[in-house]
């Protein structure tokens, strides 16, 4: 691979692919840079948007909800990614003597490090809180969310790709990713993760529609994201690490195997609910809706109201046979 010297080059020399060039910088306005890496994010947020509001038809839930909902949470997500990368990677950010210098480079996300375990854990937090006022169902919205989140992540991961960044140890695989950086193959780990998503995803658009109780969505999406990701983030060398009692510990390898047993486990034991009822358990996006009578119920006591009297109607008919 030594004659592929051209500078910020990429190849896929297994292949067949390249060597070409990759230009970071889209366009300029007003003098300054648009990044590929913006751009790729927010043409994930806005696919994800549009697949989130054609979810929530189906959940039955407003327009206008979903709208604020998209709003908190992309903002809040932004800030939980950073503040998670910057945590994590703090003695790089700090400038010795200069309060302001220091604050203006911690808020700098324009110059990259967002970690996306902190926009999920941001996301969720502000889901949570827009759910209680809205009167949402946290766990129908969330599997709501959940695939849409699925999109970011896919597309997402191309703006490392133009970033020519999370990629892996090297490798002489057939799918191995040259560098002119280094002039290394390395493991394409931005294009595994962006499959595994995909993959994911095409999953639960098959079955959104035969979930078997709200949160179904969701957990799945834990589980999977956070299985794949622990092995994808063993082969990264950019890793975040937690330095504890002598150790070099991947953050992101820790919180995958933990969101995947987490997932898994609550899962299996809303699967063995539904199981043991022998029915699906779907209660309404909305805590608080009003029948044709005008009365208000919630989706829980209705559902358990439901259930009694069915039990009631089984019991007369027994008496009378």
């Amino acid at each position: 691979m030594s004659q592929l010297i051209a500078s910020e080059s990429v190849a896929f020399p297994g292949l067949g692919i390249g060597p070409f060039s990759l230009d970071q910088t889209a366009f300029k306005l007003f003098g300054r840079e648009v990044r590929w890496y913006g751009i790729l994010i927010c043409i994930g947020m806005i696919l994800a948007v549009l697949y989130i509001l054609s979810r929530a038809r189906y959940e039955k839930i407003k327009t206008d909800d979903v709208i604020d909902l998209t709003i908190f949470t992309v903002i809040f997500g932004v800030i939980g990614a950073r503040l998670y990368y910057v945590l994590f990677e703090l003695d790089s950010y700090i400038v010795k003597g200069d309060f302001w210098a220091t604050v203006k480079k911690m808020v700098a996300v324009w110059e990259g490090g967002l970690a996306i375990y902190g926009a999920l854990i941001a996301g969720f937090i502000t889901v949570f809180i827009v759910c209680r006022v809205k009167k949402l169902r946290f766990s129908t919205v969330l599997d709501t969310v959940a695939p849409g989140v699925m999109i970011g992540q896919i597309v997402g991961r191309w703006g490392n790709f133009m970033n020519m960044e999370a990629y892996g140890y090297e490798t002489d695989l057939p799918w191995r990713m040259w560098l002119s950086k280094d002039n290394l193959c390395h493991h394409p780990t931005f294009l595994y993760e962006s499959l595994w998503n995909l993959i994911g995803f095409i999953l639960i658009a098959i079955f959104y529609k035969k979930k078997k109780f709200n949160g179904h969505i969701f957990l799945f999406y834990m589980t999977w994201y956070g299985f794949g990701r622990m092995f994808i983030e063993g082969l990264r060398t950019d890793s975040l690490y937690l330095h504890i009692f002598g150790l070099d510990i991947r953050i992101s390898q820790v919180v995958g195997f933990v969101t995947f047993a987490v997932g898994l486990i609550l899962m299996i034991i809303n699967l063995v609910k539904v199981k043991k009822y022998n029915a699906r358990y779907l209660e309404p996006a909305y805590e608080y809706e009003k029948t044709a009578d005008g009365y208000e119920f919630d989706g829980a006591t209705a559902a358990e109201e439901k259930s009694d009297e069915v039990k009631e109607n089984v019991s007369e008919d027994s008496s009378d046979g």
